[in-house]
């Protein structure tokens, strides 16, 4: 495949896991909220809306698998322009993986615990929904502290589409002003619990991230200028070497 053909395939990849991502981590938890003061009530929404919730949980692990392809891709893209660079970036999106699928695992233990299974008879219902809204928080946290990695890989990346001249230079800035978006938002959540982060913080990532991957995916990268030389030139700049 030609460096054309893998920036496509990598736009392709990344609009995938960018649709993925807004189906599980915010069109699913907007139509099953999660009531932090009531667990008994958001124990409902999920037993109510329980064929969405998995299809959110499902979603979800799609979305990580392709995102363990997407840097491989990219990889194969910007490694001409500076490879140790560009396995930084590969391995700072890969570290991720295992982090989120067994994130992921807190989810299905809530279904777990909300299953009716007879050998959790022995605990009382309000111990089960605490339980389910203690699964739910370990989950919400471990979103938090992945936003760590998901924030690191965007600086590698932004560099190399900044330095590349493959694609606009103002993707390249977006992209690593959205990791540094990333790492704003886990440091505020984990300092200033109480303080409420404005949504404009995470518009340089979704700009960035979004922007690319529709250039990937339409426009591919630009083909840098070939020079070509008549066989007269070539001819006469032999001879002149020779002489």
């Amino acid at each position: 495949m030609t460096q054309k053909e893998y920036a496509r395939l990598s736009g392709l990849i990344y609009l995938l896991t960018i649709l993925l991502g807004i189906f599980s981590l915010v069109y699913v938890p907007s139509q099953i909220p999660i009531i932090w003061e009531s667990a008994p009530l958001t124990a409902q929404n999920i037993l109510k809306y329980e064929f969405l919730y998995r299809l959110g949980i499902l979603g979800g692990i799609l979305l990580y698998i392709l995102f363990s392809i997407l840097p491989l891709a990219l990889y194969r893209t910007f490694a001409p322009v500076n490879r140790g660079c560009a396995s930084l970036m590969v391995v700072l999106a890969l570290t991720s993986i295992p982090f989120t699928l067994l994130n992921i695992v807190n989810k299905v233990d809530a279904l777990t615990l909300l299953s009716g299974a007879e050998y959790l008879l022995t605990f009382e219902k309000e111990q089960i929904f605490t339980q389910v809204l203690l699964l739910l928080k370990s989950y919400s946290n471990g979103i938090q502290i992945i936003h760590i990695l998901w924030g690191l890989w965007l600086f590698p990346f932004g560099y190399l589409v900044y330095k590349s001249n493959l694609l606009p230079k103002i993707l390249g800035i977006m992209l690593m002003a959205g990791g540094l978006s990333y790492l704003v938002r886990f440091c505020a959540n984990l300092l200033f619990p109480e303080y409420q982060i404005p949504a404009f913080i995470r518009v340089p990532a979704s700009l960035g991230e979004i922007g690319t991957c529709l250039w990937l995916l339409i426009m591919g990268v630009r083909t840098p200028p070939t020079i070509t030389v008549s066989n007269q030139k070539l001819s006469t700049i032999k001879i002149e070497g020779m002489s």
